[in-house]
């Protein structure tokens, strides 16, 4: 199957006005950090007790969501799925502007950004995930970008290559996101099974935004779409849904087994602040409805459910970062076990967190800063294929096109 990819062509007065929108984002968030790292960071919702916040957040949710596209990329460069090919470039592009976005809100998050590109150089502890992770982040980017030249240069032999590294420098990107929870002794953070958990809602989340992606491409752009390719990333992504699930599931239960973790479990599911989160955002509206939704006999057949099911889940995975982050760091820590402290300076009992606006100016600001590149890659890029066509059944041949 012979595919032959675009840049889009045109926009005119509404590229400019999307544009000027994205870049307005893009200097309020700029405005806000630099607030922020002047006056310092009282001005965000954080507290000694909580000193991650909506950053943190969203830069390990970024982090998941350019994994996982880049896995759909990798259905064609990989797996010689050539029905897919079409979906490839994009979804490597995504996947590259993902990780720059969760870089962004990473350090914007720092009280000293102007330390953030030295220390890590300077000071490399091999024992600590929060040294090691920023080479594994950086060498990602470029991993990204190499494996999108290849594509657009069309070398197949490099294409391949450059794919079946991407595809494992994000496992173990994402695997290092989880152990810098993993390991932390909190009673809600220290799991060995945090680095696969956050590597399968990757795999979800990413599919389920590159489906939002790919529908809304390929109808702004008025290009043909099959509902088959649709499908068939949907039914992955309702497999993907069931393995993250089961990782929560089993997260839970060992936390509400073990005896020094058990008080905080029961926190965390039922009388703390987050537990409706957790039961309505998390569970219900972010697992149980998609897979409904996407293994049921009416909609799973439907490209309008299979959307729905894909926004939900994206929606989940959010939740279900901002769970990970808040209430390990509110759930107070046991610092002298066995020992009853008198009188401490140390805050006591639950902490609160609240996002502050200048927060919610710097997660628009990285917002801005994807979508705006993003929009302009489409149009300087060949990225877009004319169509996307499914191949007739028993297709797929990795050296058609």
């Amino acid at each position: 199957m012979d595919t032959r990819f675009e840049r889009i062509e045109g926009g005119g007065r509404g590229l400019v006005l999307l544009t000027a929108g994205l870049g307005a984002l893009a200097l309020a968030g700029v405005w806000s950090t630099f607030r922020m790292y002047v006056e310092g960071v009282y001005l965000s919702g954080m507290t000694n007790r909580v000193p991650w916040g909506l950053q943190i957040v969203l830069g390990i949710f970024y982090i998941g969501l350019s994994a996982g596209s880049l896995v759909i990329s990798s259905l064609y460069g990989l797996f010689g799925r050539s029905e897919y090919r079409p979906f490839a470039r994009v979804a490597a592009f995504a996947a590259v502007l993902l990780m720059v976005g969760a870089l962004l809100s990473i350090v914007s998050d720092q009280g000293r950004i102007d330390r953030v590109f030295v220390q890590p150089f300077l000071h490399l502890n091999p024992l600590s995930m929060l040294s090691i992770n920023p080479f594994l982040y950086a060498s990602y980017v470029l991993i990204g970008v190499a494996y999108l030249g290849a594509m657009l240069l069309e070398s197949e032999r490099w294409t391949r290559a450059l794919a079946l590294l991407a595809v494992l420098w994000a496992i173990l990107v994402h695997s290092g996101t989880g152990a810098i929870f993993g390991f932390v002794p909190r009673e809600l953070y220290r799991s060995p099974l945090l680095p696969p958990s956050f590597v399968a809602a990757a795999l979800s989340s990413g599919t389920a935004l590159m489906i939002l992606v790919f529908l809304a491409l390929f109808r702004l752009t008025r290009r043909r779409l099959d509902d088959e390719l649709i499908l068939w990333v949907g039914r992955l992504l309702g497999v993907f849904v069931l393995v993250a699930a089961y990782f929560v599931l089993v997260e839970n239960v060992h936390r509400l087994y073990l005896r020094e973790s058990r008080e905080a479990a029961r926190f965390f599911l039922f009388g703390g602040p987050h537990a409706a989160l957790f039961w309505g955002g998390m569970v219900l509206l972010g697992t149980l409805v998609p897979a409904v939704l996407l293994f049921g006999r009416r909609t799973r057949g439907s490209v309008p459910w299979v959307a729905v099911a894909s926004a939900l889940v994206v929606l989940g995975v959010l939740c279900e970062r901002y769970l990970i982050v808040i209430p390990g760091l509110a759930y107070p820590p046991e610092l002298l076990p066995g020992w009853r402290i008198a009188r401490s300076g140390f805050e006591e009992g639950i902490a609160s967190y609240h996002v502050s606006g200048y927060e919610l100016l710097q997660a628009a600001g990285v917002l801005g800063v994807v979508a705006l590149l993003f929009t302009w890659g489409l149009k300087l890029l060949r990225l877009l294929p004319a169509e996307a066509r499914a191949l007739p059944r028993g297709g797929g041949s990795a050296n058609e096109g």
